[in-house]
C-alpha cells in the first residue's frame, strides 16, 4: 500500500494504455471534470500511438512508466527487466517529449533485482492504496467506482486502467463509465483529484 506524502488530494492514476478507445473516453472525462491524473504507459503501446501518448501528456497529465512489455517481474533478470523498462521509458519520452520519473511495475511486483535496478535509475517506484479492482471480467461500473472509493481519503492513490490489453476484454468501457461515479464521490467527500507529484 502506497499513499502520497503530505496527502492533499486524492491521485488518480491510469495504467497499460494509450488504448483507441480507453483513453480518449478518460481524457474527456477528466477533461469535463478539471481533473489531473497521471497514466503509467506501456511502451509497446506507445509506439503504436505516439500521437495518443503525446495527446495525454498535452493535456496536462503526468505519464510515467509501466513497462515495454506487460510482464512479472519476477520472471525477469534484473538485466531483463532493466532492458524492458528502458526501452518503455525510451518510447514515452521520445512521443511526449516528457522525462520519465515514476515507474510502477506491471502486476504491482517487483523482484529485488527490479526494484533495485529502478532506484539506482533514479525513478520513483509508485504503486497505490485503492484500486478499483477494474481488471477482471464481473467489475460493473458500480462495483469499480465502489471498491475505489471504499473509505478513501486524503493522499490515497487509485488505480484504475484505460485499457484492456493485458485484462477481460472490454474493461477499459466500465472503467471510463466509473470514473465520473468516483470523480462525484471525491467531490461530495471534499476530496480533490490530483497528479503525482515530482
Amino acid at each position: 500500500m502506497q499513499r502520497l506524502e503530505g496527502g492533499a488530494g486524492v491521485a488518480l492514476t491510469f495504467d497499460d494504455g494509450p488504448h483507441p478507445q480507453g483513453t480518449p473516453l478518460v481524457l474527456e472525462v477528466l477533461r469535463e471534470a478539471g481533473a489531473p491524473a497521471t497514466f503509467f504507459l506501456a511502451g509497446e503501446q506507445v509506439e503504436r500511438r505516439p500521437a495518443l501518448a503525446a495527446e495525454i501528456a498535452a493535456a496536462g497529465h503526468r505519464v510515467e512508466l509501466h513497462c515495454h512489455r506487460h510482464r512479472n517481474a519476477l520472471r525477469l533478470s534484473g538485466r531483463q527487466f532493466l532492458e524492458d523498462a528502458e526501452r518503455g521509458r525510451a518510447a514515452i519520452e521520445e512521443a511526449t517529449g516528457r522525462p520519465v520519473a515514476d515507474h510502477r511495475p506491471p502486476y504491482g511486483i517487483y523482484s529485488g533485482a527490479a526494484l533495485t535496478a529502478v532506484r539506482r535509475r533514479g525513478w520513483r517506484p509508485v504503486l497505490w492504496s485503492q484500486w478499483g479492482r477494474d481488471w477482471t471480467r464481473r467489475a460493473t461500473a458500480r462495483s469499480i467506482a465502489r471498491r475505489a472509493t471504499a473509505g478513501l481519503r486524503d493522499g490515497d492513490i487509485v488505480l484504475l486502467h484505460d485499457a484492456d490489453y493485458y485484462s477481460a476484454p472490454g474493461s477499459w468501457a466500465r472503467t471510463a463509465a466509473a470514473l465520473p461515479i468516483i470523480l462525484e464521490e471525491l467531490e461530495g467527500r471534499g476530496l480533490k483529484s490530483v497528479s503525482l507529484r515530482r
